[in-house]
């Protein structure tokens, strides 16, 4: 049985005379020790997802419209507020994008890290503070740090404390939302190596939020192509790279710089995502999509499985039967 399932999740945003439709119908599963680089350009509703799957969506405004996750069998919609309290932390963790508003100005390191520890296994403050700085080292920071507060680290360091925070308490599940958005390139590489080296140390299945196709292609096994709102295609990182099939995923292949051939520009996706608060009738891709038919702008195009575990919302890949 998967580790995580969402089941046809929709979640919106509702102001005064404005419903935002952030995640539409979405489903994917993971597995344990798998990682899944959800992909899309900001605002296709990656980090809703992952709020989703924390049970953390601001209410209000944000409402989990219909749809189940289920972690490890539960619905994480019915757990109690006692029973949401252990599932963060010890079943599901989250790395979120900017460290500097992730951690606490005026808290040391090691207590954040043994204050973690301390709510979720029920320690001691000393047998706490001996396992923060196990975890420290294991993120490659000396324990010796561990008095000193977040400013007087780097952009780096500040994320590996986060990471440790995170996996404090072993969790099955990581989420890490566009972890290394805030690190220059070669600091953004030790992360990556760093998150792949826990992951095999732990054990843990990761669902990796990003735009860097780079990074997919470093860290995961499956990948879903999201846009607004909706899982587009999804696959093997195989089946993504090396034959990528809806119209939008190809666009960002397209999009990307080719080292092996001389190009004057760069082909970008022509258009804009449309604004979720006013999605079209069919399919949302379809004002900016090049092979884009009349059915297109009418109907919302179902999932075709191209071959076995590889899917995508195309009309161009469905016989009149199907449509």
């Amino acid at each position: 049985m998967a580790l995580l399932e969402v089941k046809n999740l929709t979640i919106y945003y509702e102001k005064k005379g404005s419903i935002s439709k952030a995640v539409n119908d979405i489903s994917f599963s993971l597995e344990e020790g798998e990682t899944l680089g959800l992909v899309g350009e900001t605002g296709a509703g990656k980090t809703t997802t992952a709020l989703g799957i924390m049970n953390l969506v601001p209410n209000p405004p944000g409402k989990i419209k219909s749809g189940e996750i289920i972690v490890n069998g539960r619905n994480v919609f019915t757990l109690s507020k006692k029973e949401l309290s252990r599932y963060h932390g010890n079943e599901v963790a989250m790395i979120f994008q900017d460290p500097m508003t992730s951690l606490n100005p005026i808290m040391t390191v090691g207590d954040q890290i043994s204050e973690t520890i301390r709510h979720h296994d029920k320690l001691s403050r000393v047998e706490a503070n001996i396992r923060a700085a196990k975890m420290l080292e294991t993120v490659g920071i000396d324990s010796s740090r561990m008095a000193e507060y977040p400013h007087q680290f780097s952009g780096g360091m500040k994320q590996r404390v986060v990471i440790a925070i995170a996996l404090a308490c072993n969790p099955g599940i990581l989420l890490a939302d566009e972890p290394t958005t805030a690190l220059d390139v070669t600091i953004q590489a030790q992360m990556l190596e760093l998150m792949n080296e826990l992951r095999a140390k732990y054990h843990t299945a990761m669902m990796m939020i990003t735009h860097d196709l780079g990074v997919v292609a470093e860290m995961c096994n499956r990948v879903a192509i999201m846009y607004a709102g909706r899982i587009v295609e999804c696959g093997t990182l195989e089946h993504i790279f090396e034959n990528p099939s809806h119209p939008y995923t190809k666009g960002l292949f397209s999009s990307l710089p080719n080292l092996n051939e001389e190009m004057e520009r760069l082909n970008p996706i022509q258009g804009i995502m449309p604004d979720p608060a006013n999605l079209p009738e069919g399919c949302a891709f379809c004002p900016r999509c090049e092979n884009r038919m009349d059915i297109c702008t009418k109907v919302q195009p179902p999932d075709k499985e191209l071959e076995a575990g590889h899917k995508v919302k195309c009309h161009q890949f469905l016989s009149k039967g199907e449509v």
